[in-house]
C-alpha cells in the first residue's frame, strides 16, 4: 500500500512563482513531532541545568560549612595559645620583678642569652591574600613570641637561680662588732685585715645559711674554730666560723633559712660571736655588698 504524500504550495506575491513541495506522511510525522518535542527537550534540559547548579551549589555549601568550621576551630586554638601566652608573661613580668633588685656585683652572673629571633611583625603580614594566609601569619607569630618568651623564661630562670645563691640575709642575729677590711687585731692591736663581718650574739644562738647551697665542709679550722663551709652556685661560697656546733654535714643541700649550727666561741675568738665570710670565684667580698635583707623568720 503506497504511503500517503502531502503537497505543501508555497507561492511568491510579488513574483506569482509557486513552489510545491511534496513530503510523505512519515516525514511529515517526523517534523511535526520535533516540534512539538523541541519545547520539552528545552525544558528538560533547563531543568537538569538546574538540578546540576543546584547540587553544585550544596556541594559548595557543605564545603563552606567545614571551613568554616575549620575556622572556628583555628580561631579557637589561636584564642586559648594567645590567652596561655598572656599568663606566661604575666608569670614572667611578676618572677623578673622580684629578681630586679640583685646586687651589681653578681647581677652580671645572670648575664648572657643568645641571639633572639629576627622575625618581624611587617615581614609576617607581607602577602596577606585569604583566611588561610592569615591564620598562617597568626601561628608564626605566635610561634615567634613563644621563642623570644623562651629565651626570657631562661634568663629569668638564670636570674631566679642566682637570687637563691645570693648570700642575701644576716646569718643570726645580734650585733656587728669587726667589719671587713683593715682594723685592729683585737690580740695585738696591730692592724691587720679582716676578712668578714664578726656578729655577737649569745652563744648558742642559731647560725642560718644565707643561701642556698651545698655543704662543702664541717670541721674545726685553725682560728676558725669550727667552720662550716656552703658552696653556692654562680662561683659564690659563706664561711660561718667560731661555731659552737654543728647542724649539717659535707655533701648535703640546704636552703637559705636553714639552720647549719650554732654561736660559739672556738678557735681565735675573744667571745661568743659569729664570723662571716662570703667569696665569689674565690675572692673575698664585704658581706655588706649582699646582706639587705634582715631574717624575718
Amino acid at each position: 500500500m503506497r504511503s500517503r504524500r502531502y503537497t505543501v504550495l508555497i507561492a511568491d506575491r510579488s513574483s506569482g512563482v509557486v513552489r510545491r513541495v511534496t513530503i510523505g506522511l512519515r516525514t511529515a510525522t517526523t517534523v511535526v513531532a520535533a516540534v512539538l518535542v523541541m519545547p520539552v527537550l528545552i525544558g528538560l534540559g533547563a531543568r537538569w541545568e538546574a538540578h546540576s547548579e543546584l547540587g553544585q551549589l550544596r556541594v559548595q555549601n557543605s564545603a563552606l560549612k567545614i571551613e568554616n568550621g575549620n575556622y572556628r576551630a583555628t580561631t579557637g586554638e589561636l584564642t586559648t595559645q594567645i590567652q596561655s601566652l598572656e599568663n606566661v608573661i604575666d608569670d614572667l613580668g611578676a618572677r623578673a620583678a622580684l629578681v630586679q633588685h640583685l646586687p651589681a656585683v653578681v647581677k652580671a652572673k645572670a648575664a648572657g642569652g643568645s641571639a633572639q629571633p629576627n622575625a618581624t611583625i611587617s615581614s609576617l603580614f607581607s602577602s596577606l591574600t585569604n583566611p588561610e594566609d592569615t591564620f598562617g601569619v597568626l601561628r608564626d607569630l605566635l610561634r615567634s613570641i613563644e621563642s623570644r618568651l623562651s629565651y626570657v623564661r631562661r634568663d629569668v630562670e638564670r636570674q631566679e637561680k642566682l637570687a637563691a645563691a645570693t648570700p642575701s640575709i644576716w646569718p643570726a642575729i645580734g650585733w656587728q662588732t669587726g667589719r671587713f677590711g683593715e682594723r685592729a687585731d683585737p690580740f695585738t692591736g696591730e692592724s691587720s685585715f679582716h676578712q668578714g663581718l664578726d656578729i655577737s650574739t649569745s652563744k648558742g644562738q642559731p647560725v642560718i645559711a644565707t643561701a642556698d647551697g651545698t655543704v662543702d665542709s664541717a670541721s674545726y679550722t685553725g682560728d676558725y674554730g669550727n667552720l662550716v663551709v656552703l658552696r653556692h652556685d654562680f662561683g659564690l661560697a659563706t664561711r660561718y666560723g667560731h661555731l659552737s656546733s654543728y647542724n649539717v654535714t659535707p655533701g648535703t643541700p640546704v636552703k637559705r633559712g636553714d639552720i647549719i649550727g650554732y654561736v660559739g666561741s672556738t678557735g681565735r675568738s675573744t667571745g661568743a660571736h659569729l664570723h662571716y665570710e662570703i667569696l665569689l670565684n674565690g675572692q673575698l667580698i664585704n658581706p655588706l655588698q649582699l646582706l639587705t635583707q634582715p631574717d624575718n623568720r
